[in-house]
């Protein structure tokens, strides 16, 4: 028999108190609105849950009167992973409160923590131990643990850490009818059957809600060499990474991607920012090596640093080689945070002008010259007068491949659409073609799901499916995200 709607409002109030169930409009707003303004949706209720225990609590409710269930952290993905659909008969979930963390142990170099706690708050906890959580980007100021975890996201120091996934050692998970799989193992090794957590790092809420997980730290680098750097073609860049990453025993934090363009429309979006090129690059390059070893970060008797002067020293030859157009290598921690500042600034040129395709590719690395050429080829087939707007990834193969169609706007609706989906599917098309995927760090959501039908391995979607029904038999966990129905 279906329970009513103020039934299960009236159950959820009991459970968190009533201040902690958000009815009214004000209140829900900015959880019902991604950050593009994409997906505005309406929710029963927000509820904003303070305890694994609560969190039990609303998915044995959820359960029991089949009311599906929408986790949401930080709300900054850009696919529509927690919008709460529009007919106001699903929970929104919220981990906000869940933001405690539980330990720091700098001896093991783990921290537990709940899936609501800000990633840059992580940031600073770990480095009051010495220490570091490595996973970084943009959006660190406002992303949650949880949500960095469901999208298994990535950003710009992939290429020595790796993604969440290779962060993380264990999880609590929330099942669909409320129980509570203890997964907060500490182990590096552990290997007794299925590794259950990789089921639902990447699931986006669809299987589980995460509310705590064991992450790896890593030792603080003890200093920094960051550069921008000018370069002919992808090719060189990528001669530079090995070698540098062979000199220092694969100390490359970040190998960042930005062209031509980007830089052109980033000193137009904010024109305080500093060029440091005497003319734009064809290949711009943020690198960023970091140094743990004391013989690297100990400053020499004039003051310099034996990882700066190595790294000035190598793009001095490649400058005589050729291979490097032009340098300019960070002195201090000022000018390194600018340096960072013209890579971070990449969602706020991206959304300049409208109407944005944002794509989120990955191809092995020797395939990004290859993929940026081609599919450069096909843009100009397909749409003339469209816009690339670019960063990548560089290190790691992760493309941010974004464009606006018709940067002036001079098409009708229809038209804007089937040129949209003609460009992704080009997209798509060219991945494909060079062994990559159409999916790196921003997740499936609801925007990707179209992709997920098309280009996904049939067999693979078949087995999805088959977990999915096995975990949530009742499809009350995120319905209608990642899976084509």
């Amino acid at each position: 028999m279906p329970v009513s709607a103020p039934s299960v409002i009236e159950a959820l109030q009991a459970i968190v108190g009533s201040r902690q169930v958000l009815l009214e409009d004000a209140d829900r707003a900015k959880y019902e609105t991604d950050a593009m303004n994409l997906y505005c949706g309406r929710a029963l209720a927000v509820v904003r849950p303070a305890s694994t225990a609560e969190v039990s609590a609303i998915m044995k409710l959820a359960h029991q009167t089949r009311t599906p269930v929408v986790p949401i952290g930080g709300n900054t993905g850009l696919n529509g992973g927690a919008w709460p659909g529009g007919d106001g008969s699903q929970i929104l979930l919220s981990l906000e409160r869940l933001n405690r963390i539980r330990a720091i142990k700098p001896a093991a170099q783990v921290m537990i923590a709940e899936a609501g706690c800000i990633l840059d708050h992580l940031h600073q906890a770990a480095r009051e131990h010495g220490m570091t959580f490595p996973l970084t980007f943009g959006a660190r100021g406002s992303c949650m643990l949880g949500g960095n975890l469901s999208t298994n996201a990535g950003g710009s120091n992939v290429v020595r850490y790796g993604n969440t996934r290779e962060l993380c050692l264990g999880l609590e998970v929330v099942l669909p009818d409320g129980r509570i799989l203890d997964l907060l193992s500490e182990l590096r090794k552990d290997n007794t059957g299925y590794d259950l957590k990789d089921l639902y790092i990447g699931a986006e809420g669809t299987l589980g809600v995460i509310t705590a997980a064991v992450m790896k730290l890593a030792l603080r680098p003890k200093a920094y060499a960051t550069a921008m750097v000018a370069l002919p073609d992808v090719a060189s860049a990528l001669i530079l990474l090995n070698r540098l990453q062979s000199a220092t025993s694969q100390s490359v934090e970040a190998f960042e991607y930005m062209p031509r363009n980007y830089l052109r429309r980033l000193l137009e979006r904010f024109p305080t920012l500093r060029n440091p090129f005497d003319e734009l690059p064809e290949v711009g390059l943020l690198l960023e090596i970091g140094a743990t070893a004391p013989r690297d970060a100990e400053p020499e008797a004039d003051g310099s640093l034996p990882v700066v002067n190595y790294l000035e020293q190598t793009l001095a030859e490649y400058h005589e080689a050729d291979m490097v157009l032009d340098a300019v290598v960070a002195q201090n921690e000022n000018q390194r945070r600018e340096m960072w500042a013209m890579r971070e600034a990449a969602y706020e040129v991206m959304i300049m002008k409208q109407p944005l395709i944002m794509t989120d590719v990955s191809v092995p690395l020797d395939s990004v010259q290859p993929f940026l050429e081609r599919m450069g080829k096909r843009l100009h087939q397909l749409a003339p007068e469209a816009e690339e707007v670019i960063v990548a990834h560089l290190g790691d193969g992760n493309v941010h491949y974004s464009l606006w169609p018709d940067p002036e706007q001079q098409l009708d609706s229809t038209r804007l659409a089937a040129r949209k989906t003609a460009i992704v599917e080009a997209v798509e098309d060219t991945v494909l073609e060079l062994g990559g995927s159409f999916s790196a760090e921003h997740g499936i959501g609801v925007y990707k799901k179209d992709s997920m039908a098309r280009r996904k391995n049939p067999l693979a979607l078949q087995l999805m499916h088959q977990i999915k029904q096995a975990l949530d038999p009742l499809n009350i966990m995120n319905p209608g995200k990642v899976l084509p129905e």
